[in-house]
């Protein structure tokens, strides 16, 4: 929740402060930065100390700075980025551990289904985020109160960590052997957070109903295609894209069509939470998926969310800067810069694809090093193009070797 805590009261954040579209936007990314930067770090820890100490002290650092930052004053918005720097810190320590600990307790279909609850708190959080700290703003009538809430949820998590989760032994599942405001009337602010909970309301359901089918389809299809889980993917960014353009364009045209392309936009981009983190788990052995995760996290930050509220802000502010003027176009270079967004998704879409040219030999490499099996029936380094020949066509999509 409180990565999305501030999308719920930029406006206030941007009055408060006085600043323009690049600079909240940068409170994004600072976020995201120190994520990425210090994802490795705790990846590399993770895989040799104490996996459920980090959690707590990750944990423990996020709820403090969070509450900290809801008494910084008018003239001090470059603290309020340092706090959210530090945040980051906090959460690298926790996404990157917390699956390998699901992965050392569950395995098979029940690993995919226990990383499915786990990553509906991703678009869950989201949408409760938003929903909430617009909620409270309006309550308390000051967006400081917003960022008070979520230490207290994080402090009921911190202990339910420290008395009720045990610290499994690294391959524990798999390896015999494991390797150790202005005023406003009644009505107007009961339209306002109508619009609030309509896009968190969006944001969770779709996080819910986009996880469980991507889980479930991965199920049901693995035994037709065991490369089946990165084709998923491929579908869920390719429809994502899709819709998101579509809702893009329409938002000035009609409202609710927009919602609906959102609702599909939403759902489809789900599908990919559960299934990419199953993905690493059985492509990377025990003793090197924190730092696989850290890895995964850092490259998948460095080239998406971790300079994109600031690129975006940008684009923005420079289309204002050869317009009039005016609410209107206010709206249109917003959403102009989000037109990046659908492209991208394109092209992630895309390397799933390459993904599922190599996704089985890397899963049997990974048995084989497990099981103590060195025989080295395939070749060690597989790419998105070592190995592939154009003239096998495009079978390998339907075909399992």
């Amino acid at each position: 929740m409180d990565r999305y805590l501030i999308a719920g009261v930029l406006k206030d954040i941007q009055k408060y402060f006085d600043i323009n579209d690049s600079s909240s936007g940068l409170l994004q990314t600072v976020f995201i930065f120190s994520y990425m930067l210090l994802a490795p770090l705790f990846g590399y820890l993770g895989d040799r100390y104490n996996r459920k100490l980090l959690m707590c002290v990750g944990i423990l650092l996020w709820c403090i700075v969070t509450l900290a930052s809801s008494f910084i004053t008018q003239n001090y918005f470059w603290l309020l980025l340092l706090t959210r720097a530090i945040v980051g810190i906090g959460e690298a320590s926790y996404s990157t551990i917390a699956p390998t600990i699901i992965g050392d307790f569950f395995v098979g279909t029940k690993r995919t289904w226990m990383l499915s609850i786990f990553y509906i708190a991703i678009p869950v959080g989201s949408g409760l985020g938003y929903i909430m700290a617009s909620s409270v703003n309006q309550l308390a009538g000051d967006w400081h109160w917003a960022l008070r809430v979520t230490p207290c949820l994080g402090s009921v998590a911190l202990v339910m960590l420290i008395f009720l989760v045990p610290n499994p032994t690294r391959g524990a599942s798999e390896c015999p052997q494991p390797t150790p405001a202005e005023k406003s009337s009644f009505k107007e602010d009961l339209k306002y957070l109508l619009h609030n909970l309509i896009f968190g309301g969006l944001t969770c359901v779709t996080g819910v109903l986009g996880v469980v089918i991507g889980a479930e389809a991965s199920r049901r299809l693995k035994s037709w295609n065991p490369r089946i889980d990165p084709l998923i993917c491929a579908f869920g960014m390719f429809s994502s894209s899709s819709c998101l353009y579509l809702a893009i364009v329409l938002a000035k045209i009609s409202r609710p069509t927009t919602f609906i392309f959102i609702f599909f936009a939403e759902t489809f981009m789900a599908l990919n939470y559960a299934i990419v983190a199953d993905i690493l788990l059985y492509v990377v052995v025990p003793t090197r998926r924190s730092m696989a995760e850290a890895i995964q996290i850092t490259i998948c930050h460095a080239l998406g969310d971790a300079g994109s509220p600031y690129l975006i802000g940008i684009v923005s502010d420079h289309i204002q800067r050869h317009s009039l003027k005016s609410t209107y176009w206010d709206f249109v270079s917003l959403e102009y810069a989000f037109l990046i967004c659908p492209f991208v998704g394109i092209l992630g879409g895309a390397f799933f694809l390459m993904n599922a040219r190599h996704i089985e030999a890397d899963r049997q490499r990974a048995a084989q090093h497990i099981q103590g099996d060195h025989r080295g029936d395939r070749p060690h380094g597989t790419g998105a193009f070592v190995g592939f020949n154009p003239g096998q066509g495009w079978g390998w999509l339907t075909h399992a070797p």
